[in-house]
């Protein structure tokens, strides 16, 4: 497979870019070798720069959960061009935004549209402190909520600990705030609530992890949360930028039946353009400027071409509601495909999923948190990932990321992905 195209260009880039690529995952350092750079994608492939396919099975983290250049999408965008890139103006494609959002999302009854991720949860929990009045919130080991200060904490020694700077830059004033948990260890939630009562401001959390690999509650953990909250008047803010209309129409709160105070959206809800928001119960989000004291701003926020991307995937989903079905069909295809080739191979492994997200671990340990998630064998994974992409298949550049499954992907697809999957396992362990 010829890759001279994307080397030359990553060594350009690393001139003027940090590391030479736009976010970390990217640059390939925990599986080893040099990023591909791709130069257009359709359907369930894209191609790079040498010209070389590859099934995706990352699908740009999420967003492109009908697979690459989808006409709906592009049709709308290329309309909303010809209009203006912005206005800096409200636009009726925000208020049509907001009112489909609210329709689909148990927990939302008022959105504001954000740019980001990040942005979307750097908000809520500003929000949650300025609607509790507390200053303390509580995040997982192993759920990443972006790049924001108070998230990059790092969990100290025991179940939970008074959080640390996981990055130079990020303040222990800051950190101090930030109380870090094991995740689905409803005990040790419980002792850390305790042992800081009346000043947790909020609770939040992925509830499918994806990015310690896709971890998935244990039975009764979201249910519990949302009974401690309750009693404790603490805000349970899901970040369901990740699952928000991937696992369920209504994301994963409608999924597993649990309704929290707020929600954090990204990825999917631009279909493919860089969108956030978020969003919960009026009393919660009438704390936002200009109604309320809590001051949060955006000058691209509602921009009108990401609006009309949005509003085009999410009126889609809505109405085809049969297609979360499909996707877990193939989700359930391919993963006992995975796991006959292993068990075949007599290989340690572990594979968790849920609709249209799965991940799979080399370690003979059952994932349900971080730890046992860092059980897995990092070189193993390396290797395979390699292998993989050698075969015309690209994963995530990480044990630690989740795969995303699109509905582009058909038999023909499946079949490749199985079968390469066997022989890559097979080359690595010969």
């Amino acid at each position: 497979m010829e890759k001279g195209k994307s080397k030359s260009v990553f060594a350009q880039a690393q001139s003027t870019i940090p590391g030479g690529v736009n976010s970390p995952v990217r640059a390939f350092r925990a599986v080893g070798g040099e990023p591909i750079f791709m130069e257009s994608a359709s359907g369930a492939y894209m191609t790079d720069l040498d010209g070389n396919q590859y099934i995706d099975l990352i699908n740009s983290w999420g967003p492109m959960i009908l697979g690459h250049g989808n006409t709906l999408i592009s049709d709308a965008v290329k309309e909303a061009v010809t209009k203006s890139l912005s206005f800096g103006t409200p636009t009726y494609a925000e208020v049509e935004m907001a009112e489909l959002i609210c329709s689909m999302v148990p927990s939302i009854e008022k959105v504001r549209m954000v740019n980001s991720g990040t942005e979307a949860t750097m908000s809520a929990i500003r929000v949650a402190r300025g609607y509790t009045k507390r200053d303390k919130i509580i995040k997982f080991e192993g759920c990443y909520h972006g790049h924001g200060d108070s998230f990059l904490i790092a969990a100290g020694s025991g179940a939970a600990t008074m959080g640390e700077p996981d990055s130079p830059g990020v303040t222990r004033g800051t950190a101090q705030d930030t109380l870090t948990v094991a995740y689905n260890d409803m005990e040790a939630l419980k002792a850390t609530v305790a042992e800081n009562k009346d000043e947790v401001a909020a609770i939040i959390l992925e509830p499918v992890a994806g990015n310690m690999g896709c971890v998935t509650p244990v039975d009764g953990y979201l249910q519990a949360m949302r009974q401690l909250c309750d009693e404790e008047g603490i805000v349970l803010i899901f970040d369901e930028v990740m699952t928000g209309f991937r696992l369920a129409p209504g994301g994963a709160q409608e999924l597993y039946g649990v309704t929290p105070d707020m929600t954090t959206l990204g990825k999917i809800i631009g279909g493919g353009m860089p969108v956030g928001a978020y969003g919960g119960k009026t009393e919660i989000m009438d704390m936002v400027s200009p109604k309320g004291p809590v001051y949060q701003a955006g000058t691209l926020s509602g921009n009108p071409v990401a609006m009309a991307a949005g509003l085009q995937m999410l009126r889609f989903l809505n109405e085809n509601r049969s297609l979360y079905q499909q996707l877990e069909s193939t989700q359930q295809k391919i993963v006992a495909g995975f796991k006959s080739n292993m068990d075949k191979l007599g290989l340690n492994y572990s594979i968790n999923a849920v609709g249209s997200m799965f991940s799979i671990f080399f370690t003979d340990q059952s994932v349900k948190d971080f730890e046992t998630a860092k059980s897995s064998d990092l070189e193993v994974f390396g290797k395979y990932f390699n292998a993989m992409l050698e075969r015309g298949v690209y994963l995530a550049p990480s044990q630690y990321e989740t795969l995303f499954l699109s509905t582009a992907i058909g038999e023909a697809e499946i079949e490749k992905i199985v079968t390469s999957n066997y022989e890559a396992l097979k080359e690595i362990h010969s």
